[in-house]
């Protein structure tokens, strides 16, 4: 299997749990995407499934510690606001738990 192949694969079983994430997990947790609480627009997982699709999985993986760290300052921001309801994301590099 050439490396391209593989990426196209490894990007194709990401973005598949991902969807699956948001399908039958994510309705059902009991909190939002601080960054899009915050920022509006897409949440974390919905933009790495998008950087997924346009980019190697090594840019990627990139993008996707970058949104993490977006997602925990937004966070942060939202609890020193006093924001209520339950602000935290699922994704452990992200921030969770808050």
């Amino acid at each position: 299997m050439s490396s391209l192949s593989l990426d196209l694969s490894v990007r194709r079983l990401v973005i598949d749990s991902i969807s699956a994430y948001q399908k039958f997990l994510s309705p059902h947790k009991g909190f939002a995407c601080p960054h899009r609480l915050l920022h509006g627009g897409a949440s974390c997982s919905e933009q790495i499934k998008d950087a997924l699709s346009k980019q190697d999985i090594g840019r990627a993986a990139k993008a996707a510690l970058q949104q993490f760290d977006a997602c925990a300052e937004a966070g942060r921001t939202l609890r020193m606001r006093g924001t209520q309801g339950n602000v935290r994301c699922i994704v452990l590099p992200c921030c969770f738990p808050l």
